[in-house]
């Protein structure tokens, strides 16, 4: 059970309707971390703008949603890591795909470069160094996409931390954590 009441979009302020709306029509639903986003419509705001305007960058869907993957399973978000596989595999990634990424990995070395660098981020809270940048920009990155590596990273931590602190009910077909080491 969630730790604060999920906000439902057809009982709430015509304010908070507007906002849930292009939520509720993206997913023919609407998920229930953005019904406990909802309490702050600037919150609601943030996150749905944040989405959209990554969702246009230049790292992809497919990419974008393996970063999603291995950080939820990094912090042990259920919720996200259901969810962002769900939307992984309608961005076209195959299961095996998806698990690799969950313990961050990847066949592919560009990819696995992003991956390294972004759990880097997550363990370190954001205390990289120069060479992992220059790890990046070696794989074929440049700075456009090293900035949206870490804004996707960091939107992924907002998601996470609102998943876990209020307990949402996950709404998605559950998949299971994957147990991986820290590298600090």
């Amino acid at each position: 059970m969630s730790r604060i009441p999920l906000i439902d979009r057809n009982a709430t302020t015509p304010a908070r309707q507007q906002l849930l709306a292009p939520i509720h029509a993206a997913f023919g639903a609407t998920p229930n971390m953005f019904r406990a986003v909802a309490h702050s419509p600037a919150a609601l705001k943030s996150l749905w703008g944040s989405f959209g305007a990554l969702g246009t960058g230049v790292l992809g869907s497919a990419l974008a949603e393996q970063l999603a993957v291995a950080v939820a399973n990094r912090n042990h978000c259920h919720y996200c890591l259901a969810a962002h596989t769900a939307l992984g595999r309608k961005a076209g990634l195959g299961v095996d795909t998806l698990r690799l990424a969950q313990q961050g990995q990847s066949e592919d070395p560009r990819t696995q470069a992003a991956l390294t660098f972004a759990l880097r981020l997550v363990d370190a809270r954001g205390q990289v160094s120069d060479e992992d940048v220059q790890d990046l920009r070696r794989a074929g990155f440049d700075d456009e996409a090293i900035v949206e590596i870490v804004a996707h990273v960091a939107l992924n931590l907002f998601t996470n931390y609102v998943n876990i602190a209020f307990a949402v009910p996950v709404d998605f077909p559950q998949v299971a954590l994957v147990p991986v080491a820290a590298h600090a």
